[in-house]
């Protein structure tokens, strides 16, 4: 018996084939371009990412030695993925960073709607959101409201192309239209954001035990898969990772290293967040009775990306090894990563945020350069956790940055945590994989899953003494980040966002 799981990332897709016993047999990976027609904005081709996905699917298929009987899927979070009525996409996909929306958003947090927002769903938003998306569609682009019959997100978008029919989970439904605490569709919400209209569009609600649906026909044609094996709508990729990296029980806690950075933290109750400080999201786990409270950045690997770009270097690989050369305190270089065009949604929201380097002088080098943008990128997850108020005991590190060993120990040194390493390359598929091995019976519990099948396969101590030296320079990068508020304000005032702009 084999079966099968998808992710599809923003960057990439992941097809893993796992064995009966759960072990990975192969896996086929396919890139998928962010289109960014105008400064700040970021979509895909939903077309070219179901080709990426049957690519990908039958490239394992054909690898697998006997063909699988099960596909779980998951895909990255937010955006619009809208679709008519015959399941055809009505433009391109809107995704989770795009920033189109900034000036409504802003308007939301200055009139109070974010908050109320918050202390119904316990998410607070941002312009990737399919409600700011829609929003802006209904006064810049209303045709395509208008020909839009259901919203979809990216792995709702492939189990429909899989199965035939529309839904969404609910971890993709938290935010930003559910009452988190009544795990239901939220009025109130769509009278918040001004978008009444669009409670047509939300598909089919699934919840925990509604997972399950037989592959269609067409999909089975296209994909080599076998018709009418079940196909599992997993959880979003920031839960299913949580899940494939073991935090399936209260207080555990993970830091997605991938495109975003998202740290995260496992709860068994949603309510006593509403009266929090509203930042974060808060979403349902898809392991019955638990929630995720994650921090997601609006920038992640993309910002180690653009640091190698800035110096010159070939790969993210190549900005660790020079990081790795730099002085201990990085020369006195400084860097806030908050280089999105969206600017920032966790710890702390404010769509005008942006990075900088500062603290340069003639002493300093590429290598302190280096070093103080991984280091400024490992300050944003301390900065999360301390913004979740909760004390793990452990950090599990997946996606990958976690292949970096030197990023690994930056990491356990500036959040003082040991932080532990999964055995699996794609730690998100692993978590879909648990949730339709769960879903379809085949395991009784997530806790029994995954005590049987997460492993760890490394595992790295925090340094006392370099970790008294990073908390003083984590104090610095608190202080500078409320020095430059001011400054996004006047860059925020004087060039606009993108927000205004046509699509």
């Amino acid at each position: 018996m084999t079966s099968l799981a998808i992710d599809a990332g923003t960057t990439t897709v992941k097809v893993v084939g796992y064995g009966s016993d759960g072990t990975e047999l192969t896996a086929g990976h396919r890139p998928t371009r962010v289109l960014r027609p105008q400064p700040g904005l970021a979509e895909q081709d939903m077309g070219q990412v179901w080709e990426a996905v049957v690519s990908a699917v039958r490239e394992v298929v054909a690898a697998l030695p006997e063909p699988p009987d099960l596909v779980a899927v998951t895909g990255q979070g937010d955006g619009a993925w809208l679709v008519d009525d015959r399941g055809r996409p009505t433009g391109p996909a809107v995704l989770w960073n795009d920033a189109r929306a900034a000036d409504l958003v802003t308007g939301w947090e200055r009139d109070g709607t974010l908050e109320q927002a918050f202390r119904i769903c316990g998410s607070r938003l941002s312009t990737g959101m399919p409600n700011a998306v829609l929003a802006w569609m209904r006064e810049h682009d209303p045709d395509r409201t208008r020909r839009s019959r259901h919203l979809l997100t990216c792995g709702g978008w492939l189990f429909l192309k899989l199965t035939g029919e529309a839904a969404v989970d609910e971890s993709e439904a938290s935010a930003p239209f559910l009452d988190i605490g009544r795990r239901t569709w939220s009025d109130r919400l769509f009278e918040l954001y001004g978008v009444e209209w669009a409670r047509e569009l939300l598909p089919e609600l699934r919840d925990d035990d509604h997972r399950v649906t037989a592959l269609s026909g067409a999909a089975a044609a296209g994909t080599g898969l076998p018709e009418g094996i079940p196909v599992v709508l997993a959880p979003y990729d920031i839960c299913a990772t949580a899940i494939g990296s073991g935090a399936v029980s209260t207080g555990r806690a993970c830091t997605v290293l991938g495109t975003t950075l998202s740290t995260e933290i496992v709860a068994d109750s949603a309510g006593c967040v509403l009266t929090d400080e509203p930042v974060g999201i808060t979403v349902a786990l898809g392991v019955p009775g638990h929630y995720l409270r994650a921090f997601p950045t609006m920038s992640g690997g993309d910002m180690l990306h653009w640091g190698a770009r800035l110096l010159g270097l070939d790969s993210v690989a190549d900005l660790m090894a020079l990081a790795e050369r730099g002085t201990e305190d990085t020369a006195g270089v400084r860097f806030l990563p908050y280089v999105s065009s969206a600017g920032e949604r966790a710890p702390f929201f404010d769509p005008g945020a942006r990075g900088s380097l500062s603290g340069l002088s003639l002493d300093s080098g590429r290598e302190d350069v280096a070093r103080a943008v991984v280091e400024g990128a490992t300050m944003a997850i301390r900065d999360c956790l301390a913004a979740s108020a909760a004390a793990p005991d452990v950090l599990t590190l997946s996606g990958g940055g976690a292949r970096s060993a030197y990023w690994t120990r930056l990491i356990a040194d500036v959040t003082g945590l040991p932080v532990a390493i999964p055995a699996d390359a794609e730690t998100g598929a692993r978590g879909a994989w648990l949730t339709g091995m769960v879903a379809t019976g085949r395991e009784p519990d997530f806790a029994t899953a995954a005590a049987r099948h997460v492993r760890i396969s490394a595992t790295c101590e925090p340094d006392p003494a370099k970790g008294r030296s990073v908390s003083a320079r984590y104090e610095e990068f608190v202080r500078l980040r409320e020095l430059h508020r001011p400054i996004w304000a006047l860059g925020r005032d004087s060039a606009g966002l993108v927000g205004g702009a046509g699509a």
